[in-house]
């Protein structure tokens, strides 16, 4: 089984680009955030036409939205909202294999990393917290389980491209590090794309826009995830991040990230 996570940064815009995807990393299951469409207007000819003919999708107009095409059938899907909001960052289905595909956009959380002047800050941890104990009080290690999306943090060192040059700026500061470690912590969740490229070894799957040649500056984050349980550590057979994608014309800023079970 191989799933394959993408924030698209527009369905609508891109969808050409995740055809192209389909076409070349051939995953079973694509999870993609910050899709930025309301459900009446997703585009799945494409993807039915890919032979994607599985889709669930919860989006909304302008922001946020998430969705998930697969050319495997589901049994069952969900979408749950988060610290009160309906903001469109949660989708999960089951599949006739038992494996449930939980697939998050987290909240950015704004430029100020502190909670008392900054609302989407807060937002962001308390996002991270209500997840944790979701999945405590609804999940056990030993349930067959993929957690993938944009999460927006880069947890570890070398994650970022300077560790000491942004522990100050959100999505690598350690408060953020600390509540996405409770989040895998919770059920023992393992990073796939550390275990099959371990520190120190640099690995990042977004590069901002306002970087002139982003492929030469190389200033990126690794912000996109792939959790499994415990259940599914054995079954891990690869991972990759497709950095040529970033630089596919008037793509994402986000690169798709791969992961493959046996």
């Amino acid at each position: 089984m191989r799933v394959t996570t993408w924030n698209i940064n527009s369905v609508r815009l891109r969808a050409p680009l995740a055809v192209k995807l389909l076409e070349e990393v051939k995953p079973d299951v694509l999870c993609l955030q910050e899709t930025k469409c309301p459900d009446e207007h997703f585009p799945h000819d494409a993807f039915i036409d890919a032979g994607y003919p599985h889709i669930a999708i919860r989006g909304m107009k302008g922001y946020n939205g998430v969705a998930l095409v697969s050319r495997l059938p589901f049994t069952s899907t969900e979408s749950l909202d988060w610290v009160g909001k309906e903001d469109c960052r949660h989708i999960s289905a089951r599949f006739k294999n038992n494996i449930e595909v939980h697939n998050f956009y987290v909240p950015a959380g704004g430029d100020e990393p502190d909670v008392t002047k900054n609302e989407k800050f807060d937002h962001k941890l308390k996002f991270l917290n209500e997840m944790r104990d979701w999945f405590d009080a609804n999940r056990k290690p030993d349930d067959p389980m993929v957690l993938v999306g944009d999460l927006n943090i880069a947890p570890l060192e070398n994650d970022v491209w300077s560790h000491k040059q942004l522990l100050k700026v959100v999505s690598h500061t350690p408060i953020e590090v600390e509540h996405l470690a409770s989040v895998q912590d919770g059920l023992g969740w393992i990073d796939t794309a550390r275990q099959i490229t371990p520190e120190p070894e640099r690995l990042y799957t977004w590069w901002s826009y306002r970087s002139r040649d982003w492929a030469a500056a190389d200033k990126g984050r690794r912000l996109d995830h792939i959790w499994v349980t415990p259940a599914l550590k054995d079954k891990i057979k690869d991972s990759s991040v497709l950095r040529d994608a970033r630089g596919w014309e008037k793509s994402s800023d986000h690169a798709p990230v791969t992961t493959e079970l046996r």
